[in-house]
Order: C-alpha cells, then structure tokens, then sequence
C-alpha cells in the first residue's frame, strides 16, 4: 500500500466514566491478587491505528463507527 501523502492517526475508545468496567475490574483484581497492590483501577479501551488521505473526516468516523457514543468516549491522535 501506497502511504505517500497519507496520514496516521490513532483512535483511543474507551468507556465513559460512569460506565462500569467489568473486564477492567477482573484486570485489576487479578493484578492485586500476583502481588501488584498498588493498582487502584483498571479501565480497558479499544485501540485504531489508521492511515488515511488528509482531510479524512476521522472525528465522524469516531463518533459513527468506531464508538458507541452513548458509553464510550474517544480520542484522536494523529501521528504524522
């Protein structure tokens, strides 16, 4: 694939915060229990690494498709 003239970004979904996290919670508790006490939460996300031409509209394709605006939120990053 051709990536001249494209653009990375990464997409970070993740829960709202007053979404419960069950997967994040069975992640900390299984952390606590090998011996890491210090670990007070744990919240999983999802993870888009995409290439695209400039002006991609990445924020609706967030917002429409990667996430479920109603529990998740996101963040966008682009990285060159």
């Amino acid at each position: 694939m051709d990536t001249i003239g494209k653009v990375k970004a990464r997409v970070y979904v993740f829960f709202k915060p007053s979404v419960l996290d069950p997967q994040g919670q069975a992640i900390r508790n299984a952390l606590q229990g090998l011996g890491h006490s210090g670990i007070e939460e744990v919240r999983q996300g999802k993870y888009f690494e995409i290439t695209m031409a400039p002006g991609t509209d990445l924020e609706a394709i967030s917002r429409d498709v990667l996430s479920n605006p109603v529990i998740e939120d996101f963040r966008i990053e682009v990285i060159g």
